[in-house]
């Protein structure tokens, strides 16, 4: 889970790639650099993430079994809402209790 900026959108063959800002990780199971590539599995454009906007994201990190791909993906059922104040005091209450 973290709070990211959305940088740039490009479709890769049947999947969207989006490059993120890493702004505040919260939970993480996995490392997080400042700025990271979230793959879609889907060209359209769901969930609907714009260029400049900063969202709450809840991705899983993908590694496929020749461990040659390792990557954050975002399904489709994946959380990813616009970033407000009000998310912010969810997280920020939530992480007290996990």
């Amino acid at each position: 889970v973290f709070q990211g900026r959305i940088l740039a959108r490009r479709s890769v063959g049947q999947e969207t790639r989006y490059e993120v800002e890493v702004q505040t990780p919260y939970r993480r199971r996995f490392p997080l650099v400042a700025r990271e590539y979230l793959w879609v599995p889907n060209t359209c454009g769901c969930p609907p993430l714009r260029e400049g906007g900063t969202y709450l994201l809840m991705a899983r990190r993908h590694v496929n079994h020749e461990h040659t791909l390792n990557r954050l993906l975002l399904q489709d059922d994946g959380y990813a809402r616009p970033w407000t104040p009000r998310e912010e005091r969810l997280v920020r209450e939530a992480a007290r209790h996990c």
